[in-house]
């Protein structure tokens, strides 16, 4: 992902908790924040050391950035999205991941359209 579409400071991080709203499923929690003067859509990442040690968290990482650009053109953009993994992740493979991440996205009402 290029950095601007990434929310690395804390200050956007912040809004982003204070102002948007949030959909959860078992493995994730989604903020969503309406950013009508932008492009493009940014995404922000928090997974805990609960989750596990710096190699299962990078993987996890690596697999939500994954899904958002395999599935970008179907994701709304002028938003800011933060994706909090939750601890079942840590188990999860690359295909789980992506259904249960397509699942919060389709709870948040952001897909463009229907997945197959």
């Amino acid at each position: 992902m290029k950095k601007k579409y990434r929310i690395k400071k804390n200050d956007e991080f912040q809004a982003v908790f204070k102002q948007g709203k949030s959909f959860a499923n078992r493995q994730f929690v989604l903020y969503v924040l309406d950013k009508p003067g932008q492009a493009y859509f940014r995404i922000g990442l928090s997974v805990s050391k609960k989750i596990g040690k710096a190699v299962v968290r990078n993987r996890v990482k690596r697999y939500i950035r994954q899904v958002f650009l395999e599935e970008r053109d179907n994701i709304e953009a002028g938003k800011d999205y933060v994706i909090i993994a939750r601890i079942p992740v840590a188990e999860m493979d690359y295909f789980e991941v992506k259904k249960s991440l397509l699942h919060v996205l389709k709870r948040a009402n952001v897909l463009k359209r229907e997945e197959n």
